[in-house]
């Protein structure tokens, strides 16, 4: 498995900050989201890069994005206070999810694509049926939230307050567990077989947490690396070997989970790096910046 390290394609994204990129399930489509309200779906490949859909309707900038597993539907969590679903083949928007009183900074599918849960600035997390489109639950976190993943019946919320949230859906609103890091929470990330989780906070590290123990079991850090956003999100490999973020330089760092050890150091960015995706076939790593520009590496 080699870490991809040269750029495939540099290209201009959004007008303005680029705030989240994500690929779908089959690598197929990656997914980008700016201060400019809008989605875009690219269709990306070592020949070309095209815009595949522009999906609007948000009033206020996107903050995260995510697809179902099916590659049919895009999520969007916006800065107006609404979580927003769109299909992806004819650009349509399904459902517009409102009921938090602050920004939504990120929302993710349950693998059944007919649930959705939404974390907030107003320090709640809202589950969501779609069938319904109505709000099933309200977990009250009591910290502003700036993301959250989902596995089967658990969700996962990382806060301003430092913390880590672990819930059970099917039970209390009360969290089962926390975990406390060394700055706010500003991203988290699952490997495939929701072993390991990756937390990056604001003091400039970046946390691997046994999901088994539900303990932190490494910390990952670089003289170089800082964290240039509150909502900078990181990403594993597929295997779940590497893991990659960016940096408030614009660099992106790459690290072998297994010996803590920075494994690449990609410089092509000109500002900073926010968000970062590794493609599920391992070929790929795409990065984005505050200043409209989407890199992919391969």
């Amino acid at each position: 498995f080699a870490v991809p390290t040269k750029v495939s394609a540099k290209f201009e994204g959004h007008e303005g900050e680029v705030n989240c990129v994500t690929w779908d399930f089959f690598g197929k489509y990656l997914c980008t989201s700016g201060s400019d309200r809008k989605i875009k779906v690219w269709e990306v490949d070592a020949y070309r890069t095209e815009c595949r859909a522009t999906l609007v309707g948000s009033n206020a900038a996107v903050v995260s994005v995510d697809f179902d597993q099916n590659s049919t539907m895009v999520l969007g969590s916006c800065n107006d206070f609404a979580t927003r679903v769109w299909t992806i083949d004819d650009c349509r928007l399904r459902h517009t999810l409102t009921g938090h009183s602050g920004k939504v900074m990120s929302a993710k599918f349950f693998n059944d694509a007919t649930r959705i849960v939404s974390g907030s600035h107003d320090r709640t997390l809202k589950l969501w049926d779609l069938r319904g489109k109505s709000c099933i639950s309200t977990k009250f976190a009591g910290s502003s939230c700036n993301d959250v993943v989902t596995t089967d019946q658990s969700v996962i919320s990382g806060h301003f307050d430092k913390k880590v949230r672990f819930w059970d859906i099917r039970t209390s609103n009360e969290p089962t567990k926390e975990l406390l890091f060394g700055g706010k929470v500003t991203g988290l990330d699952l490997t495939r077989d929701k072993n390991l989780l990756g937390v990056c906070a604001r003091d400039d590290k970046i946390s691997i947490v046994d999901m088994r123990t539900v303990a932190a079991v490494k910390t990952l850090q670089s003289d170089g690396f800082h964290v240039g956003c509150d909502w900078n999100r990181l990403s594993f490999s597929p295997d779940g070997q590497f893991l990659a973020a960016g940096a408030g330089d614009g660099a992106v760092y790459v690290w072998n989970v297994t010996t803590g050890v920075v494994d690449q150091v990609l410089r092509a960015h000109s500002a900073a790096a926010y968000a970062v995706s590794w493609h599920p076939g391992g070929l790929y790593i795409a990065s984005v910046d505050k200043q409209k520009t989407c890199i992919v590496w391969s």
